[in-house]
């Protein structure tokens, strides 16, 4: 079956400094080492797993001021594997205004990437917040599409006032707003949203132009309703992502599969809607 990753981070050095002050944390979070890898590394293990992946650029420098995992360096990735990496998500920061607007103009007509992915804990800022409107106006006009984190994180968990990170930035009704302003803009929520799943489940249920991909959890630890609803009036939604290089994908595919569900089920979430959507 084919496998479509739509949330994968370089794993690199490059990626690593991007993350500044967290990474410390994040080895605590994970409980493991958080270290790069060789680029050759990475295109191995999704070659193991047997995944297409669309690799994620990181611009954090107006919160961490560490240079970004930029959009350009993506790109190269993407040039040098093709039969490897599928597409790319960009990664502009709200805050920088018009700079980010010309940023997003180019990843879409020069570079070729399918949109952009948003952490709004971590970017502070919330994706309804009028301010940064404009930017998701360019974006639409690009026929671009956007991912963006719901729910908690594991980026300044557990320092000392998350880093300064607010966690309500990250609440489905942002992307409520969002989905209700820009009704042509594709949006994808990324990871399950918790604690605030069951209003994530209303969102994806109410926005046509919503949908839902799973990165970040062990499929194992869905909440309940969650785990129902994949399989019922959310299998039109639901896309498959894995956060790499947070979980193993032995452990993510292994978990996927003792879920249950139908073959017919499993094509939607591993390929299906992401070519429906994303045109992949």
């Amino acid at each position: 079956m084919r496998m479509i990753d739509l949330h994968c981070y370089p794993g690199t050095p490059e990626w690593i400094r991007a993350q500044g002050p967290y990474v410390d944390a994040l080895a605590t979070y994970w409980k493991r080492s958080w270290v790069g890898k060789a680029e050759d590394d990475v295109m191995a293990e999704f070659a193991g797993a047997g995944v297409e992946a669309c690799l994620v650029a990181l611009d954090l420098e107006t919160t961490v001021a560490t240079p970004p995992c930029t959009n350009e360096y993506v790109h190269g990735i993407w040039k040098r594997h093709p039969d490897r990496i599928l597409q790319c998500w960009g990664s502009v920061e709200p805050a920088k205004g018009e700079i980010a607007i010309r940023q997003a103009r180019r990843a879409v007509s020069e570079l070729g990437f399918m949109g952009f992915h948003f952490h709004p804990i971590m970017q502070h800022f919330s994706v309804d917040d009028r301010r940064y409107y404009p930017l998701f106006e360019e974006i639409q006009s690009l026929g671009a599409a956007v991912m963006i984190d719901v729910g908690t994180t594991g980026m300044g968990a557990g320092m000392p006032g998350g880093m300064g990170a607010r966690l309500r930035h990250a609440h489905p009704s942002a992307i409520d707003a969002l989905a209700a302003d820009f009704p042509t803009l594709n949006i994808l929520m990324a990871h399950p949203g918790w604690p605030w799943v069951d209003e994530t489940t209303a969102v994806a249920l109410h926005k046509g132009n919503v949908y839902w991909e799973m990165s970040g959890w062990a499929p194992k630890h869905f909440p309940g309703n969650l785990k129902v609803d994949i399989r019922g009036r959310l299998q039109d939604k639901i896309m498959f992502g894995s956060d790499y290089p947070s979980l193993p994908y032995e452990r993510i595919l292994r978990e996927w599969s003792e879920l249950g569900y139908s073959d017919t089920v499993m094509e939607k979430v591993f390929h299906g809607n992401a070519e429906r959507v994303l045109g992949l």
